[in-house]
């Protein structure tokens, strides 16, 4: 399995990957910009994200604009729902309003922050049978 953790706070980043690290093989990058590019890189060689936990708030790009632009990206190459990556905002936004915006975007979870370690690895494991988080 592949994780992509896209967020500008190195603190947060840091977190993720040490929480994340246990189930597959991490890539971080610190704006949506860098994330769309390190999806597009990956979609290429045919080795796609398979979980992306990306901020909402980031420098260069967003991150409602770079799902919207990473899911565009797998659709172009046939990679539809529910086949792409599963998206988890993970944000201090708490505002109704944008967690709806992040649905219509096709995100698939939403965590506040601060990041619960416990709920995120909950999240995690309702997106993904526990025989993919071994493989």
């Amino acid at each position: 399995m592949k994780i992509l953790v896209v967020d500008d706070d190195l603190m947060t980043r840091t977190l993720l990957e040490g929480v994340l690290s246990a189930y597959a093989q991490i890539q971080c990058c610190v704006d949506g910009k860098e994330a769309v590019d390190a999806c597009q890189s990956a979609l290429d060689r045919g080795e796609p994200f398979d979980l992306i936990c990306m901020d909402l708030l980031m420098p260069v790009m967003g991150g409602i604009e770079a799902l919207r632009i990473i899911r565009q990206e797998e659709e172009k190459r046939g990679r539809l729902r529910p086949h792409g990556a599963k998206v988890v905002i993970t944000t201090a936004s708490d505002d109704g309003e944008t967690i709806s915006q992040a649905f219509r975007e096709s995100c698939d979870a939403y965590v506040v922050k601060p990041i619960d370690t416990e709920q995120l690895i909950d999240v995690v494991h309702c997106l993904f049978p526990i025989e993919e988080l071994t493989a």
